[in-house]
């Protein structure tokens, strides 16, 4: 039995994704949790995570440019179209946070003086949580690539689950709706939206909705801090209902998912006689009866 991928994502930031996320993962004990989020993951500080395994990512190539073969005839500068390529004393040096990876550099040198590298983009991570493997991911800042990242972490965390005959990978995924959303929910058994009542938190629900069916993905929706507006928690469920998705939880505003953060905790550790906890117990068991698989509460 191949394992089940549930995406937890949102059109925007600040939605309290990571929170839910790591509230349910509390619910699936056989599991593996991805974190998806490679520009900004932080999914390993709320479990505290020890990173046992920490590989480099190579993707793409960078133009490098050796000192002692380059005559400085400036041909590389004057050719690249993004002002990668400096004179610097004698030669010329190329910036690897401006190349492009375009190679018109590497092809026009008359001395073959410019080499064609890996570009090391950022590093994958293996943790050990009190919850369950943890794969998670850096991409270094300005770096490209972080679809294939995001890809590399699910797949690896897949595999895992798979070996172990664990039944589900549950995944934090990045905001929006660009490249690292659609490398995270793309063949994903299901997807829970989680949305805010407000001007922001509507329109970017919408356009998360829109991905997931057009990657025929079953859409969910959870409305958090529903308490905000009863008329925009309205207007979500009507959109949810037009884009084929259900709003499966509602959870108020509360402060206790920060009061367990701060503990470095989830709100089932912290608060598990709460309302909230309650609202993500319940859910926990429906996501179990949808994707058949087992259930701890």
């Amino acid at each position: 039995m191949k394992a089940k991928d549930l995406v937890v994502i949102s059109g925007k930031g600040g939605t309290g994704k990571t929170s839910i996320t790591a509230a349910l993962a509390q619910c699936f004990s056989s599991s593996v949790i991805a974190d998806c989020d490679v520009d900004a993951a932080d999914l390993h500080l709320l479990f505290r995570a020890k990173s046992y395994k920490v590989k480099p990512f190579q993707s793409g190539h960078v133009a490098q440019i050796i000192s002692d073969r380059c005559h400085a005839c400036g041909i590389c500068a004057s050719l690249c179209r993004f002002h990668a390529i400096q004179k610097y004393q004698d030669s010329y040096v190329i910036s690897e946070t401006s190349c492009e990876g375009c190679k018109v550099c590497v092809d026009a040198c008359p001395e073959n003086a410019i080499e064609w590298n890996t570009a090391q983009n950022g590093v994958s991570m293996e943790s050990v949580t009190n919850h369950g493997m943890l794969f998670h991911a850096r991409l270094y800042p300005g770096a490209e690539n972080s679809g294939k990242l995001v890809s590399h972490v699910r797949e690896r965390a897949k595999k895992i689950a798979n070996q172990n005959n664990l039944e589900l990978v549950l995944v934090d995924g990045p905001p929006g709706i660009g490249c690292p959303v659609i490398a995270s929910v793309t063949g994903a058994s299901a997807v829970l939206i989680v949305t805010e009542p407000t001007p922001s938190g509507l329109h970017d629900l919408e356009r998360v909705l829109v991905l997931a069916r057009h990657f025929q993905v079953p859409a969910m929706v959870l409305i958090n801090k529903y308490d905000l507006s009863q008329e925009y928690c309205t207007r979500i469920e009507e959109l949810s209902l037009q884009l084929d998705a259900k709003v499966v939880a509602r959870i108020r505003y509360s402060s206790l998912f920060s009061q367990a953060q701060l503990k470095g905790k989830s709100i089932l550790e912290v608060f598990p006689e709460s309302e909230e906890a309650h609202v993500i117990r319940e859910l926990g068991l429906y996501l179990s009866e949808i994707l058949h698989v087992r259930v701890q509460l």
